[in-house]
């Protein structure tokens, strides 16, 4: 991507159209909480879900796989070795893949394995604003378990320390969403508070976000997953009485937003990382 590439609602609704042609295959390696809606949402947007997280087969699987996202919300010896496998792969084989760094900073354990992922080549890192921050490596960085203490705001220079570091695009969420490659900054405004009151919507963005890296480079990619999710999210949030039906809604408004509602409903502005 090229620094003057204008990332508005006209590209990001482009980008959408090419994912739902391509209808790229997405390898999730993702916590048991999270493994139903994320596929329920991949194929909303218009992409093939996938959930193989074993060892022994997540090779195979990232070859003929367009995109990978290794979500670290369920840690174990058997899963880090495959997650371990399957970034190694996927940086071998130039297939992008997303790294969700959930609840870093909540144990020791936890941080050490999103910092050795993070080193593995992902093109995109998406977390929340404590998760990035531990991530970069701020002192006194952690959240509460896998909430955010910190707002998004907060973490906008760690999260350029960490793209610059890394080489990938960041993508900070909460009230305003950002992402970064390290000299560009995008903000989204879009979403509603309701949607942190239902869990793993944070985890299917990241699969999200995977499956537009199968059609665009990664801060396009990042920038248009939070725009298409926040835009649905507000029109699902509008529907709903409470947390319990937003999920269902959410795959909904994915499946049938266009051009028009994503324009309505996100706030797109860039500034240069400092």
């Amino acid at each position: 991507m090229t620094l003057n590439t204008s990332i508005d609602h006209v590209h990001i609704a482009e980008l959408l159209t090419r994912l739902r042609a391509r209808t790229p295959l997405v390898h999730n390696i993702t916590n048991y909480v999270v493994m139903s809606l994320s596929a329920n949402v991949l194929l909303a947007v218009g992409a093939s879900p996938a959930m193989v997280h074993a060892a022994e087969e997540v090779e195979a699987f990232v070859a003929i796989s367009d995109a990978l996202v290794i979500n670290i919300g369920t840690l174990s010896p058997g899963w880090v070795e495959g997650m371990r496998r399957a970034a190694a792969r996927a940086e071998a084989l130039g297939k992008p893949w997303v790294l969700d760094p959930v609840g870093c900073g909540a144990t020791p354990y936890r941080i050490a394995v999103a910092v050795e992922l993070a080193a593995l080549g992902p093109k995109v890192i998406r977390g929340n604003a404590s998760e990035i921050l531990c991530l970069a490596g701020a002192s006194g960085a952690g959240g509460k378990g896998v909430d955010s203490t910190a707002g998004s705001d907060d973490a906008v220079h760690a999260a350029v320390t960490l793209a610059r570091r890394t080489q990938a695009a960041v993508v900070v969420t909460g009230a305003t969403d950002y992402a970064t490659d390290g000299v560009r900054v995008i903000a989204i405004e879009s979403g509603d508070p309701l949607m942190t009151r239902s869990t793993g919507l944070g985890c299917a963005l990241s699969a999200t976000t995977a499956a537009f890296c199968a059609v665009a480079p990664p801060l396009e990619a990042a920038a248009a997953a939070l725009a298409v999710y926040g835009a649905a999210g507000k029109l699902a949030a509008a529907r709903c009485k409470g947390p319990g039906h937003l999920p269902a809604e959410l795959c909904d408004a994915l499946y049938t937003l266009n051009a028009t509602e994503l324009a309505q409903h996100t706030r797109i502005s860039e500034h240069a990382a400092h």
